[in-house]
This record gives structure tokens, sequence and C-alpha cells, in this order.
């Protein structure tokens, strides 16, 4: 009876739905919203979500809660599933722990607890010990992303931070962020290039134990010659992001360059660069889309939406369960990019590092945002948070 119902427990479909809902049973899922209820409470997934993708099978029911069993669904993490399913509460239901050794799962998400994975900081210690960021950014009047991929790096716990830059942003990175080293360039020397500048950025990849390559670097003739020269020449984990991945997607013999230490961040729009597939494409399947690329360039990929995906080399899959909406502003992944070299800096493995860094960008951001509303949170609250 309309306006009578309290509560509807919707147990319609399961896991096992794997066509588009028509029918009576079509019509079900459009007459339930109409009842009134307070609350909708679906069990082990939300009708209508396709267990393995989050896509909506036509017609589904949206819920307030779901209680998924066992294990949790990435029908539930992926978007727009997770949009259905409200809060997601994993019930035990006896599976025996060779259940999970059988089925040997290569997907994961990270829980509170996790974050005990932050290395502990040593008392008996120096600014040394937690090693040396480089931060490549930054471009005339574009001074913002170093300043922010410098300030999470220095907020991750990184003992080091140094931002290499164009001279024009000396001033105002001083200013902002006294904190950090400032090596300057001149970009015509970076567009010849010239022997000098050459040997000076030479210098700053022999320094740093960890490189962050790109946020704001702008896209002119130089940035070629940069981000080649970096990638040529630096022996350490290289996090390579934004205006470096549109570098690589316009001369894509850069990626000859790739090791198994390189990072990249990219998110759909950057990836559809790289792939030359339509955005629309991947977000049908962003694991596949990271795994396939991670795959094929031997690299970590971060594939950043409104759920991220990390691929990693050893096979693992990262599915992020942090973050919100409030996060979707300028300069957020500038903070990624440095939170990640901070962990690198403290010491993790670039797999661990991306995926950790990407889950704690997350829980940064819910934090800022309960602080300073959906709307009103800025990237440097992020990075403070």
């Amino acid at each position: 009876i309309p306006g009578r119902c309290e509560l509807i427990i919707d147990a319609v479909f399961g896991v096992g739905l794997s066509r588009e809902v028509g029918g009576t049973y079509r019509d079900l899922l459009a007459t339930l919203p109409g009842c009134g209820a307070a609350y909708v409470v679906a069990v082990d997934i939300p009708s209508g979500i396709h267990a393995d993708t989050g896509e909506v099978m036509g017609i589904a029911l949206k819920a307030d809660v779901t209680v998924t069993f066992g294990y949790e669904k990435l029908g539930t993490l992926l978007y727009p599933g997770r949009a259905y399913s409200g809060a997601v509460v994993v019930a035990d239901i006896g599976f025996p722990p060779v259940s999970l050794e059988r089925l040997s799962p290569e997907l994961f998400t990270y829980e509170a607890e996790d974050i005990r994975m932050i290395p502990a900081r040593p008392a008996y210690s120096n600014k040394g010990t937690f090693g040396r960021v480089l931060i490549a950014a930054g471009s005339k009047n574009m001074s913002g992303a170093a300043y922010l991929s410098a300030m999470a790096a220095y907020r991750m716990g990184a003992g080091l931070v140094k931002i290499f830059t164009v001279e024009e942003n000396r001033a105002i990175l001083q200013t902002a962020l006294p904190e950090a080293i400032i090596t300057t360039y001149d970009p015509e020397e970076a567009e010849t290039p010239t022997v000098r500048f050459q040997t000076l950025l030479e210098a700053q990849c022999e320094w740093a134990s960890v490189i962050v390559l790109g946020p704001g670097i702008g896209q002119e003739p130089y940035t070629r010659n940069l981000v080649e020269t970096v990638l040529a020449n630096a022996y350490v984990p290289i996090i390579l992001d934004a205006d470096g991945l549109n570098t690589i997607a316009a001369f894509p013999e850069l990626t000859n360059y790739f090791t198994e230490n390189i990072i990249v961040t990219p998110h759909l729009g950057e990836m559809a660069r790289l792939t030359g597939q339509e955005v629309e494409t991947l977000k049908e399947d962003l694991p596949g889309a990271a795994v396939a690329y991670c795959e094929d360039k031997g690299v970590t990929c971060v594939l950043k939406d409104a759920v991220s995906v990390v691929a990693g080399k050893d096979g693992s899959v990262f599915i992020n369960s942090s973050g919100c909406g409030a996060m979707a502003k300028a300069g957020s992944g500038d903070v990624l990019t440095g939170l990640i070299a901070g962990l690198i800096a403290l010491g993790l493995q670039e797999d661990e590092a991306a995926s950790l860094g990407v889950w704690l960008h997350g829980l940064a951001g819910d934090r800022a945002a309960k602080r300073k509303g959906d709307h009103s949170i800025l990237a440097r609250e992020i990075a403070d948070s």
C-alpha cells in the first residue's frame, strides 16, 4: 500500500544476474520506489546490478544498505553499482578459509586496520632517512601543481623535497613552501636542449630517490626534452602524471624508456589519449583497462576515476573504497602524485605505494569533506588532512 511501507528487503536478484531485467520483474523494480519505504535493504547486491561490473542491467533498485555475504562484490565497489548500494556491510556466513585459497583472488581493497602499513618513523633518524623526492613540475604561470605535489610529499613523511621548475616560479614557491628546495631552469635552454640544461637535470635525477614527473609542466616544445631526459637518466621510481602523460601520448616512442620502476597515474581522458580508446569504452571495464596497460608497458598503472583502480606488476588489482565527490577539484591529482612519492620515500615498493597512496588520498578527502563540506574543500586541504 503506497505510503504504508516502512522497509523493503530486496532479494529479487542476486549475484547471478547476467542479462537485462525485463517483463514482470522490470515492472516490479519500477514500482517498488513508489511504496514510500523509509529504508531499502538489499540482500547480497541491489537487484538489477551486475555483480562483476556494477552495470545497471536495464533497471535497478537503489538500496540504503546492502548486506553482502562473505566478500564484497565488484558491483558494489564500481559505479554505477556503488551509487545503488548505499552503505555496504560484509556479513560472515561461514565460508571456510580454504574457499579463499581456492579462488586465489587477484582483486583487493583496504580496510581501516590497513593504515598500519604506513612505516613507523624511527626515533633515531634524520631527514635523509626518509628519502629525497624530486618534483619536476610547473611552468610559467603554473606553479600550483608543483606546490601541491611537494606539499603532499612532505605531509606523507618525505625527508627532503626538491622542486625542479622554471625560474618564473621560484619566488612564489619559496614563499608558499619554504621547506622545499628550489632548483630552476630556463625553458629556452631546455628546448634546444643545451649541455647546461642536460647536465643540470641529470644531476637532479642522481640526487633523487623518487621522482614526480609532469604536473603542470605544460605542453610547450621543451617538455619533450624534459620528459625524455628524466626517463633516460633516472634509475629510481618515477611517478608519471598529467602533462608528463600527455607528452608520452604525443610522442609514443618515449614509452621505449619505460621500466618496471615507473608508475603512471592517468585519469580517463589521459588514458584515452595514451591508448587511443574512447573514454566510454574504458569506463566499461576499468580494472581491465588498467591491467591491459600494465601488462603492455610493464609499469604500475593507477587509473583514476570516481573509483580508482591500481594494476600492479605482480598481477594484483586494487579497487579503491575511499574518497568522495568532494575531491573532484583541480589539484587533487597533484596531491596524489606527491603522496605516492612520499610513501616510496618511506620505503614502500611501487605497487604497494600506488595502491596505499590512492586509498590514503581518499581517506584524506573524506576527512577534509567532513570539515569543509562537499563543495568547499581545496586540494591543499586534502594534503593537510
